[in-house]
């Protein structure tokens, strides 16, 4: 059983940066696919990024490539968020899935059998 426990969301302005940290325990943590996923009001919950067991393969939709970064580092049992460049429309709660299914890169939320609490993102225009 792992437990899932993301930080860092808060209020930032358009173009401003913040960075969410997802901290697993129970597992074996490295054995794990890692996602960050999104959900705004009212809107359906949406894939923004994944990573590999290992850290060194990534995917990202496309609404956020090249301004948010994933990493992980599983001696610490932790993958990180960094966003950039954020603008209003990336306003949304986050959160942090894991699954040991055998694959990385998923996209779909059914994919992932573990979810954190989320953490809310608030840019102001």
């Amino acid at each position: 059983q792992v437990q899932l426990v993301e930080s860092g969301g808060g209020l930032v302005q358009a173009g401003g940066s913040l960075r969410l940290t997802c901290t697993a325990s129970g597992g074996t943590f490295s054995r794990y696919a890692m996602g960050w996923f999104r959900q705004a009001p009212g809107q359906e919950r949406e894939f923004v990024a994944a990573i590999s067991w290992s850290g060194f393969n990534t995917d990202y939709a496309d609404s956020v490539k090249g301004r948010f970064t994933f990493s992980r580092d599983n001696a610490k049992n932790t993958v990180a968020l960094q966003m950039h460049s954020l603008k209003p429309e990336d306003t949304a709660v986050y959160y942090c899935a894991a699954d040991d299914g055998g694959e990385w890169g998923m996209t779909g939320t059914e994919q992932y059998f573990y979810w954190g609490q989320g953490t809310q993102v608030t840019v102001s225009s």
